[in-house]
């Protein structure tokens, strides 16, 4: 039997209970994640052996993410379709005015209507679309703890951070060690904030790129013959507010928009080389 070919045919072998015992908010959710490779079909507990085996030759890198993403963009759009979009904002801390929610990421107007346009005041990427989106269906709207805690340290984190040094802290670090005013960009152009230093880092940033999901970067400048180091940082609430395959993505982008601003200030060579 020949894998699915996309997340909605994963989605209809579900029974669509949206029981969350596989550890995901909707049943849409996790076709989604095991279509990008990042789950398994046979963690559903609601699935027969006889379908698991048939259907779970599915792709494995987590790299599919990308491949597919305009896939699952379609989903969620279709998902935003039904959903109460007014309740929504109230409930994740956006407006609602004309058949239209909004809110702020990294300090840009950023909203969706009830039909699952998107408008913003910044590019639209895929890497901002899919936590937006996700956030508005299935966030739990709690408010900031103020506690942060590493990617590891988020529920289902652990296995996942080795790929989210590689996509997120690694290539910021070395955006950081070249580019010597990118946290000074980041506070001005996204409207972040340089915080008293945590961790005995050298600086701290908070950025907001949604309301109840900030993300601190914490930067160590190299001393005594020790490299430097950076790491990123998110409030404990994070996983109840974003799942976690929209936090990863969330880091992985910003690491993508980081190199993109030392480009476009001529460190592209010295980048490349890294």
């Amino acid at each position: 039997m020949p894998p699915p070919k996309n997340a909605m045919e994963i989605f209809q072998l579900l029974d669509m209970s949206n029981c969350r015992e596989c550890g995901k908010k909707t049943c849409l959710a996790f076709a989604g994640a095991v279509f990008q490779g990042q789950r398994k079909l046979a963690e559903c507990p609601k699935l027969d052996r006889e379908i698991i085996e048939r259907f779970s030759a599915g792709p494995e890198n987590p790299n599919t993410i990308e491949q597919n993403r305009d896939e699952y963009l379609k989903q969620l759009k279709s998902e935003i379709a039904n959903h109460d979009l007014a309740a929504g904002a109230k409930r994740v801390g956006a407006q609602f005015a004309d058949n239209k929610l909004s809110l702020k990421v990294l300090g840009k107007d950023f909203g969706v209507d009830t039909d699952g346009n998107l408008y913003a005041d910044i590019h639209i990427n895929p890497w901002v679309v899919i936590p937006f989106l996700s956030y508005i269906l299935h966030g739990k709207g709690l408010p900031v703890s103020g506690n942060w805690v590493s990617f590891r340290e988020l529920k289902d984190g652990k296995e996942r951070y080795p790929l989210f040094q590689k996509r997120c802290e690694e290539p910021m670090k070395q955006v950081a060690d070249i580019y010597t005013n990118l946290f000074d960009d980041l506070v001005h152009i996204f409207s972040g904030k340089q915080v008293e230093e945590q961790f005995e880092s050298d600086i701290s940033v908070v950025l907001h790129p949604l309301p109840k999901v900030p993300i601190m970067i914490c930067y160590w400048m190299p001393e005594d013959g020790l490299e430097s180091s950076l790491n990123v940082f998110f409030d404990e609430t994070a996983y109840e507010n974003l799942d976690i395959d929209s936090v990863f993505t969330l880091g992985a982008g910003l690491a993508q928009m980081f190199g993109k601003i030392a480009l476009r200030h001529g460190f592209a060579e010295t980048v490349s080389s890294k």
